[in-house]
């Protein structure tokens, strides 16, 4: 199925019912007094996050989502029944926004995470409610309320606690399917990854989550290339790994492409933890000369690894090094 993480919706919420305005008809009762019922309450629309559901593909084909209206209310203090409450079901990670002003109204980030997108009107009084000792037969009731409407926009984050990032044809998919069992698709060719992979990674007893995020070209930030759209992604992850490619022209301009793509697109990003992978040293000529020539252009100070991911070389080093960082940041 094509990964979809962005759709927008409307949603209504079930109109309150109108109190009813009636009086007992009864055998050789004259004057009977008011009986009317309550109005039931519209349904609300809500949101739940489900692990069950991967895209938000069915969003983009239905968006229009209403709940059911409250019944208006009924003779003999009846009250009309409630509206029925409409669930949507999101994957997990989703964040849900109102079109029109940009509020945030939910981040679903757990299983079964649940939020009220828009509520359900209130139901109307009958004309129980207008008896008085000058108004013995009131005649009076209030209509429901109406219920919420929104513009919605829905917007999927992946979940992971390391992301892989760099330049189309870095190596991230050949990384990926080293160091995990997901499978995304390998070729010699830019662009090969158009939507995220999520691989579980093993070291001993520790597990985590990697997600391969489509390469960044230069402009992604404002939208060039494929990677603007997936830059979110990164936003909840815990670890960045920066694959660089050995074998390239310039490694360190490439390397910082990426790091000036990931300040442009916001502070909150660059500042995460992130860690060179030099990637296919076996293509490189002198590897270790190449290595070293790029972490003094960059005056890198942070953690690095030198591997081949076609092979799994070194690739189980890298990972016993995240397990212990992300470990320690429990």
């Amino acid at each position: 199925m094509k990964f979809i993480d962005e759709a927008k919706i409307e949603v209504h919420a079930g109109n309150g019912g109108n109190g009813a305005a009636t009086f007992r008809r009864e055998k050789y009762i004259r004057f009977g007094g008011p009986n009317g019922g309550d109005g039931g309450r519209g349904g609300s629309v809500w949101a739940r996050a489900d692990r069950n559901v991967n895209t938000l593909v069915d969003y983009r084909f239905a968006r229009i989502h209403r709940a059911e209206n409250g019944e208006r209310g009924m003779a003999a203090d009846c009250n009309g029944r409630g509206g029925r409450d409409l669930e949507l079901r999101v994957p997990v990670g989703t964040i849900v926004r109102d079109e029109e002003t940009g509020e945030l109204l939910a981040d679903l980030a757990k299983d079964g995470e649940r939020a009220m997108l828009a509520r359900g009107g209130g139901g109307g009084l009958g004309n129980l409610h207008f008896k008085s000792s000058v108004n013995r037969a009131p005649r009076q009731f209030t209509r429901g309320e109406p219920g919420e409407m929104r513009r919605l926009a829905l917007e999927l984050r992946v979940l992971a606690d390391v992301g892989l990032l760099g330049l189309p044809n870095a190596g991230k998919s050949t990384f990926i399917r080293a160091v995990s069992s997901a499978r995304p698709k390998v070729a010699d060719y830019p662009f090969t990854t158009l939507n995220p992979s999520l691989g579980v990674v093993r070291v001993a007893e520790a597990s985590f989550v990697i997600a391969d995020i489509p390469g960044l070209i230069e402009g992604a930030s404002e939208g060039a290339g494929l990677g603007h759209q997936f830059l979110r992604h990164l936003a909840r992850t815990r670890l960045l790994l920066h694959i660089v490619d050995l074998a390239a022209e310039e490694p360190a301009r490439d390397a910082r492409v990426i790091a000036a793509e990931l300040q442009k697109y916001g502070e909150a990003l660059y500042r995460k933890p992130r860690w060179l992978v030099f990637n296919k040293a076996d293509a490189a000529e002198d590897a270790d000369a190449r290595i070293r020539k790029v972490l003094g252009q960059l005056r890198w100070k942070r953690p690095w690894f030198k591997v081949s991911a076609i092979s799994a070389e070194g690739t189980s080093g890298v990972m016993k090094a995240v397990a212990r960082e992300l470990t320690m940041k429990v």
